[in-house]
């Protein structure tokens, strides 16, 4: 069976271009039956593809990943060149990881679309602030719905989401789950790097870490709030805020701007953090030296940072309007992010417990250890089967 594949979002750095790039790596390697053609319209993607799928490049004025930003919107001939393309007759089935890098299509070949989560429908404001963009999203993400034969999602609380705000019935919407790259590990004596050591990062410091975008529902003004109350206490005054996200060439909706002014006024400048986008093996390293992350988000479709911190061993706290309570059992402490005095107690209880500390790291590691990229290329394998014997 010929599979065609959107692969436009292959270049993103958040979390729809490494969710792509896990999962179509793991599903073209273990699927052996059907052959996959990923399409790209940037040709930095092309030599980072897995080598056992065919590459189709499709020219564009602007790749998606750019384009499909908060205030922008991709050209209407770009998005016809990629629609032609995999329009094509020889594909049985076409994938669509994100709808974000949607676009219609004129083809008798099933469709399988990815809607990570309902965010953008739940906090439209906040998330796309023009109307012009909200319309573009609605419009689009109504059309995918449409075209697809089944919608794929990160999770069952992402599912139900998904089925409630769209009035979708149970048999059209699958899970697809998600999980930490192998590089996210315990490491036994982590060492700063010396990018990490320019940012004053050091193996004995104490450090709250967040990362991800700096957008409105992140909800990142209550965890500055918060931190400036806990190190207002003389126990804990030696602890610094690391903020781990692209700020200066963001292509969604950000407030980096608001929460520098925010960490100014309450005098934090020498206490916050802000490293910019981190690789992976940066990452890692920070994860291991740091005592929680906070993931305060006033909703997640999955939360992978907090995923990927519990692999390297690192506490969590994270929003309760996720499914990470259910993933990271015993790993986290999980707050209403409506409330911001659970989320000042969440972080004074660790940062005052090593023992709990240790307890949640084990929990960590054990929970994070059972999700698998492998599992969710067989969660999309199974899916395939079922759209295509239809």
């Amino acid at each position: 069976m010929q599979i065609g594949v959107d692969a436009t979002c292959w270049q993103n750095s958040r979390g729809y271009g490494r969710h792509a790039r896990a999962l179509l790596n793991a599903l073209v390697q273990l699927d052996k039956q059907n052959e996959y053609t990923l399409f790209v319209d940037a040709p930095e993607a092309i030599n980072a593809l897995p080598p056992a799928a065919k590459m189709q490049w499709v020219r564009a004025e602007s790749p998606a990943a750019v384009a499909a930003a908060a205030n922008g919107r991709r050209s209407a001939f770009d998005m016809l060149r990629m629609s032609r393309a995999m329009s094509a007759r020889q594909f049985d089935l076409l994938l669509f990881p994100t709808v974000y890098s949607y676009v219609p299509v004129l083809s008798r070949a099933k469709k399988v679309v990815m809607i990570h989560d309902v965010i953008a429908e739940t906090y439209p404001q906040l998330t796309l602030p023009r109307a012009s963009a909200r319309l573009f999203w609605k419009t689009k993400v109504a059309l995918g719905r449409w075209q697809a034969d089944a919608i794929a999602t990160v999770s069952d609380f992402s599912r139900q989401g998904i089925m409630q705000h769209f009035n979708m019935p149970s048999n059209k919407v699958f899970v697809v789950g998600e999980a930490s790259d192998p590089v996210f590990r315990r490491l036994t004596d982590p060492q700063p790097t010396p990018q990490l050591r320019e940012l004053n990062i050091r193996a004995n410091g104490r450090y709250v870490v967040y990362v991800g975008g700096f957008s409105p529902h992140k909800n990142l003004a209550a965890l500055v709030t918060a931190f400036a109350k806990l190190v207002a206490q003389g126990a804990h005054d030696d602890l610094r805020l690391v903020m781990v996200g692209e700020y200066k060439k963001e292509v969604f909706h950000s407030y980096y701007g608001v929460i520098r002014q925010q960490i100014e006024s309450l005098g934090l400048s020498e206490r916050v953090i802000f490293t910019g986008y981190l690789p992976d093996e940066e990452l890692v390293v920070l994860l291991n030296l740091a005592e929680v992350l906070a993931l305060p988000s006033l909703i997640e479709g999955f939360g992978l940072p907090a995923v990927e911190a519990a692999a390297c061993g690192c506490p969590v706290i994270a929003t309760t309007a996720s499914p990470l309570p259910g993933l990271l059992s015993g790993a986290g402490v999980f707050i209403d992010p409506s409330k911001p005095e659970e989320l000042e107690a969440a972080l004074q209880r660790i940062a005052s417990s090593s023992t709990l500390r240790a307890e949640m790291r084990q929990a960590g590691l054990a929970a994070a250890g059972k999700l698998t990229w492998d599992a969710a290329a067989r969660q999309m394998i199974a899916l395939i089967k079922q759209v295509t014997a239809r």
